[in-house]
Formats: structure tokens, C-alpha cells, sequence
């Protein structure tokens, strides 16, 4: 058997960027707004409203409990009336980003309920108004946090776009399925893991030096 030249692991690794690039921009666009909307809604939140609070927790618990193979397949009727097709890197995006807002949104919560409440409070009683805390206080005090969590998403993102590529959505997954796997190529499913795995390393360094710097940035402007 012959191996892939080096166009198909560029033009893999490409769709793989491609798919997890817009997969992860929805999913943190929308995590984060259903974060902030869980944690503005919970018990003395700013907007506390306890039955739309439960409500979307048991959706988002609902939604994280899915196996991601099982929602790649459910979803195949959504993905073609979005796409028009369930097949290739863009069909793969609406499931991706499905798995991931509700992973992301957990996680970016969490963030956001580590933010000193004095710092709420104080802001309260200088008059600034709901949505301008949030804008102000609780977003900037819990940008490290947030940016942690995308770190962790996006890796997690590029292990479900691995997933997808066995279904046909094209990327590194679906390079070592076909070559790796159904030919006995096992150098071609080696390789795709060596990259997979500097991938991932250079978000996680990216992510971690990007966090620390906006932290420090964060504890300088407070001193």
C-alpha cells in the first residue's frame, strides 16, 4: 500500500483547523452567553429567576450527557437542513459546536462564580447598572478563567473533530481512518497522532501563557 503524500496530511490538518476554528468560535460565543445567562440567573444573581435558572441547568446537564458519536448522529437531520449535506468539514461544525456549548458554558460559569462578590456588591452600590457589571466586573475579574476554559474546549474540540473524521467530515480523524486503519497503515495513523499531539500542546502553551498575562495585567491595573 502506498502512503499519503504530503498534500493530503496539509490538506487534513487544514480541514481540521477549519472545522475546530469555526466549531470553536460558535461554541464559546454561545457558552459564554449561556454562562452568563446561568450565572445571572441563579440565587442572588443579578437576575435571579430560579425556575429559568433550573430550567436551563437541566438542559445544559441533559445536553453534556450526550456521547458525541450518538449526537453526531441525531443531529444529522439538523446538520443537513443548516449545510445541505452531512457529509465534509462545514457538516461537521454543527454538531461539533452542539457538543461543545454546553461543555464550555459549565466551565465558564464556574468562572464567573469565583468573582470576589464584594466586587459585585461594591459596584452595586456605586450605581452601575446590571448589564454594566457584567460588562465591567464580572467578565474582566473572570477572564483568566474563561480563557482556561476555551484552552480546555478547543482541545476537547480537536479530539471531536478527530471523532467526526471517521463519519466522513474530512480532517486528521478521517486521514488516519483511510490510511491508517482500513489500509494497515499503521506509520500514516502514528503520524496523524504526532500531530494531533503538537496541536494540542501549542494550544495548551498558548492558552496557559495567554492566562497568565491577562492575570497579571488583571492584578497589576487592581494594585
Amino acid at each position: 500500500m502506498s502512503l499519503p503524500p504530503i498534500d493530503k496530511y496539509l490538506d487534513a490538518l487544514w480541514q481540521t483547523l477549519l472545522m475546530v476554528g469555526v466549531s470553536s468560535l460558535i461554541a464559546i460565543t454561545a457558552g459564554l452567553a449561556l454562562a452568563i445567562v446561568l450565572h445571572a440567573t441563579a440565587p442572588g444573581g443579578l437576575y435571579a429567576r430560579s425556575r429559568l435558572h433550573k430550567g436551563l441547568s437541566v438542559a445544559v446537564n441533559i445536553c453534556r450527557a450526550v456521547p458525541f458519536i450518538i449526537l453526531l448522529v441525531a443531529l444529522l437531520p439538523v446538520t443537513r437542513a443548516i449545510v445541505g449535506t452531512t457529509l465534509g468539514t462545514w457538516a461537521a461544525v454543527v454538531p461539533l459546536s452542539a457538543n461543545l456549548i454546553p461543555f464550555y458554558a459549565r466551565i465558564a460559569q464556574v468562572s464567573l462564580g469565583e468573582v470576589d462578590g464584594g466586587l459585585v456588591e461594591a459596584a452595586r452600590a456605586m450605581g452601575l447598572r446590571r448589564m454594566q457589571i457584567i460588562r465591567s466586573v464580572l467578565l474582566p475579574e473572570a477572564l483568566p478563567g474563561l480563557i482556561g476554559g476555551m484552552t480546555v474546549s478547543v482541545i476537547a474540540m480537536i479530539n471531536a473533530s478527530a471523532m467526526a473524521g471517521a463519519v466522513g467530515a474530512g480532517g486528521l480523524g478521517d486521514l488516519a481512518i483511510r490510511y491508517g486503519y482500513e489500509r494497515y497503515e499503521t506509520r500514516v495513523m502514528f503520524e496523524v497522532i504526532v500531530i494531533l499531539v503538537a496541536l494540542v500542546s501549542l494550544l495548551q502553551w498558548a492558552g496557559e501563557r495567554l492566562a497568565r498575562r491577562v492575570d497579571r495585567r488583571r492584578s497589576g491595573s487592581q494594585g
